[in-house]
């Protein structure tokens, strides 16, 4: 009988620390700690010198799966601690003016397409947003409260019962880095 051994090396670069406690993993660096517990997964997780090694010894087909999914978290944590992610919006309108201001943890968009109600859209986590002039700015270090911050304003913008080729009024993302 043979074993196989799927595996994933994820190298850890200068200036970024790795803290490995069971399955939960922090990564820390110069912008900040970003933490992450993959305890739903069965997959083996271990620290060598300057490398994370992801890995499943006869693994079934979704655990292998699985093994490329954690690597691709942790360098998303590796590269968010270090460079941190920024997704920009761009403010759309033609028939009204939208008025955006921020208040606690929600994006307040006013006038939209003429409605009298405020539509809102929810800041997740340590997301930080910024607006100036017709550009929203989001960012952060942990790439999953950036860019579903980023997905709340735009669905917030969502237009429904018009005609979308004439009402292109809204707010899109146009750039992520």
């Amino acid at each position: 009988m043979s074993v196989s051994i799927v595996e994933k090396i994820v190298p850890i670069p200068e200036g970024v620390s790795i803290n490995l406690v069971g399955h939960k993993v922090s990564v820390s660096g110069e912008k900040g700690k970003v933490e992450r517990d993959f305890g739903h997964a069965r997959i083996d997780i271990e620290r060598q010198e300057d490398q994370l090694r992801i890995y499943a010894i006869n693994p079934k087909k979704k655990q292998s799966a699985l093994i490329g999914t954690l690597a691709a978290h942790v360098n998303n944590m590796i590269k968010g601690v270090s460079q941190g992610f920024t997704y920009k919006l761009k403010i759309v309108f033609v028939h009204f003016p939208m008025t955006i201001k921020i208040e606690r943890k929600k994006v307040v968009i006013q006038n939209f397409i003429g409605e009298r109600s405020a539509r809102e859209a929810s800041i997740m986590g340590n997301a930080k947003v910024s607006i100036k002039g017709e550009d929203i700015t989001v960012e952060g270090i942990d790439i999953e409260e950036v860019a579903q911050t980023a997905a709340n304003i735009q669905q917030a913008c969502k237009i429904r019962n018009k005609d979308l080729r004439k009402f292109m009024d809204g707010i899109y993302v146009y750039d992520k880095e």
